[in-house]
């Protein structure tokens, strides 16, 4: 036989049902503040990723300004480049044009000054007890294995032969390259290997300390004084002989 239901037993189910209620719409409710936030943090997100979709933009926009911008200047330089190469090459060829110019120049101020010493050869080494027969310009001679020789100007007698370096500003290093020669020359011309050969240097401009060193070296020295050529060489010179 069931139990019979009391007021008590119904008032207890109903505040059961009341509490149930309460914790049910507790719940509906945060988990709708739990919604609210998120849709909030969506909304918030959407926004800042539409910022950054417009920035991105702006920094593409700009980007493709400064790759044209670039693209002009790197095109503009291009055309520079091909401009001066032009102007490197034009001015190659002037270099070139002039330096062949004084070339011909060099060539005829040696030949010049050549024409000075050559009529000044017979009187000056005359004077020396050195009397000249002959005096030769521009002597060539080679050897086999491509070697070459030139002399500008060769003083010539019966029994002896000077080999003259001439030069519009004499070096030391022009000097050496004259021992050279005047060691070589026998080599060279063997028609004078019974004669004695000693040398000599001329120069408009010689430098005293490169004047010292030719005489100390045994050779004559030929200076301008005015309008005329005379040996640095003092009475008691001695040249080298080969």
């Amino acid at each position: 036989m069931s139990k019979a239901v009391t007021f008590d037993d119904v008032w207890t189910m109903f505040q059961e049902m009341v509490r149930e209620n309460r914790e049910r719409s507790a719940e509906l409710d945060r988990k709708f503040q739990e919604t609210s936030a998120q849709m909030k943090e969506t909304d918030r997100r959407i926004q800042e990723t539409d910022r950054q979709i417009q920035e991105t933009g702006a920094q593409l926009r700009e980007t493709d300004r400064q790759v044209k911008e670039t693209g002009a200047q790197l095109k503009e330089t291009d055309r520079q480049v091909k401009e001066t190469g032009a102007q490197l090459r034009e001015t190659d060829l002037k270099v070139k044009e002039v330096s062949t110019q004084i070339g011909r120049l060099g060539g005829r101020w040696g030949e010049f000054v050549e024409g000075l010493v050559a009529p000044a050869c017979e009187t000056l080494f005359a004077e020396r007890g050195i009397p000249v027969h002959k005096v030769s310009r521009r002597v060539k001679a080679k050897r086999p294995g491509n070697r070459h020789m030139e002399i500008d100007l060769l003083v010539v007698n019966t029994d002896a032969v000077v080999l003259v370096e001439v030069k519009s500003r004499l070096t030391e290093g022009d000097v050496r390259e004259h021992l050279t020669r005047l060691a070589e020359f026998k080599d060279f011309f063997q028609e004078y290997a019974g004669m004695r050969v000693m040398g000599a240097v001329a120069g408009i401009v010689i430098e005293e300390n490169v004047e010292r060193f030719a005489v100390n070296e045994g050779l004559f020295v030929m200076v301008q004084s005015g309008e005329v050529l005379r040996f640095a060489n003092d009475g008691e010179f001695q040249p080298r002989v080969w």
